[in-house]
């Protein structure tokens, strides 16, 4: 399975006809303790770029934008009662939702593993 990111730090794995989004564990760690998030409504139709929902922690609020364009197909109820499942496992058990019908081109755009990797060495400095 191949993880893409975006430079907004949301992450996009594909598994055959499903693409699972999140937000990268750099994402995560900046906003530091999450206390609530605010998930799409499955059957919900998403563009490349629209507001996906929202994340909530201690410091601060933050949109998540959808990385591709897609129907969601199921969303994380885990986070409802557990948020701080972002912080713990950003990318593993806190993903938010899931998208089908999604356009594979628009992956093209995106940076794999070692480029995100690249891009946050390039931000710490």
């Amino acid at each position: 399975m191949m993880k893409y990111y975006t430079e907004d730090h949301e992450w996009v794995e594909i598994s055959g006809e499903e693409a699972t989004v999140g937000i990268s564990e750099y994402a995560a760690d900046e906003l530091g303790e999450i206390t609530y998030v605010e998930l799409p409504e499955e059957e919900d139709d998403f563009i490349i770029g629209d507001r996906l929902g929202e994340v909530e922690s201690v410091k601060a609020s933050s949109d998540i934008y959808s990385p591709i364009s897609g129907t969601v197909s199921q969303v994380n109820e885990a986070l409802a009662d557990e948020p701080g499942l972002i912080n713990d496992s950003p990318e593993e058990k806190g993903w938010l939702c899931r998208l089908t019908n999604f356009d594979s081109s628009e992956l093209d755009d995106m940076m794999n593993e070692d480029a995100y990797q690249k891009y946050l060495r390039k931000l710490r400095k």
